[in-house]
């Protein structure tokens, strides 16, 4: 495996939690040893976060998207399905308005 990937490895198992026989002393020794670990470590658990949150949100989407199909949309969705619809048509209005 390549030295990068092995480095990766290294830190998803550290921030995962993946239990190994001996990997806190060896990760606290490579805290030691590597100045830009602990950089990219952090760089890696921002990475998990960001996927988590975008999981979130999409989740988030397909259940409204279920919710609407369902049962139509929500008490107030309209005011902001019509405000955008409304953005849509101005914004197209003033492009068309100002070719002449």
């Amino acid at each position: 495996m390549r030295p990068e990937l092995k480095r990766l490895q290294q830190i998803e198992q550290h921030l995962l939690g993946v239990p190994q026989p001996g990997q806190a002393e060896e990760w606290a020794l490579q805290q030691l040893l590597d100045a830009d670990l602990e950089t990219d470590t952090e760089a890696q658990r921002r990475v998990y976060q960001g996927l988590y949150v975008a999981g979130q949100r999409q989740l988030r989407r397909e259940l409204e998207a279920i919710h609407e199909r369902l049962y139509g949309p929500r008490p107030g969705r309209w005011r902001q399905l019509a405000a955008a619809s409304l953005r849509v048509v101005c914004t197209g209005w003033s492009r068309f308005s100002g070719n002449h």
